[in-house]
């Protein structure tokens, strides 16, 4: 688990194919790995990945094909800036919120807007993500903790301060760019404990009007 705060921008260093998949080396930056040893979790711009080896400057990780087609690693070149987060441990300060390191989806930055010193985004999210993001809920976006501002259908807009310009790789995003999404794990939750005893029937999983209504959830 992690919390969304972003502790250190780091750099891909190598991307080497491997039996079909890709391994990765993240040069880390300014994060203290003295705490990290070989099985450790850290986020790469929200994507949970396993330490396979410590060579001193980062890391390396091994990352599946499932993540390469669920998330936008595949856009990572050798020099690309990340934004990088170690696992939470007990006495970890829970800056932003709770965030799985699990990807639900790829969105893109369709505009980007000076408004005095901060900078608003507006992203479109997949369209089965809309339903999870919320006007002042939360989502993490490459890894970032984020407060969305305004909700217009599959698009959601970020007003975003200069510390945080400054501290993840936010303020190279430029409308087209693609950003891994991570929705709240309480709408998650949520939507499946709506589902109540029919979540143990095999389904499509998705919540539909008719069953909000069927179920008492919607007032005629």
């Amino acid at each position: 688990m992690f919390t969304g705060i972003i502790e250190s921008i780091g750099s891909i260093r190598a991307l080497t194919p491997k039996g079909g998949d890709v391994r990765v080396h993240v040069e880390t930056g300014k994060l203290d790995l003295s705490d990290v040893k070989l099985g450790d979790s850290i986020a790469v711009n929200g994507v949970c990945l396993t330490a396979v080896e410590l060579p001193g400057n980062g890391f390396l990780a091994d990352v599946s094909r499932e993540t390469l087609d669920c998330t936008a690693m595949n856009d990572l070149k050798s020099g690309s800036p990340v934004n990088l987060e170690k696992a939470l441990t007990p006495t970890t300060r829970l800056g932003g919120h709770l965030v799985s390191g699990h990807v639900d989806g790829v969105g893109e930055v369709v505009s980007r807007t000076d408004n005095a010193r901060a900078v608003e985004f507006r992203i479109r999210a997949p369209k089965e993500l809309a339903k999870y993001i919320a006007h002042k809920g939360s989502i993490t976006v490459d890894g970032t903790s984020l407060t969305v501002n305004a909700v217009d259908g599959a698009e959601f807009m970020l007003t975003i301060i200069p510390h945080t310009l400054s501290e993840t790789i936010m303020a190279s995003y430029r409308p087209g760019r693609r950003v891994n999404l991570e929705v709240d794990l309480l709408a998650r939750y949520l939507e499946r404990l709506l589902l109540g005893d029919k979540a143990a029937t095999p389904a499509t999983g998705n919540i539909t009007e008719s069953f909000l209504a069927a179920n008492g959830y919607l007032k005629s």
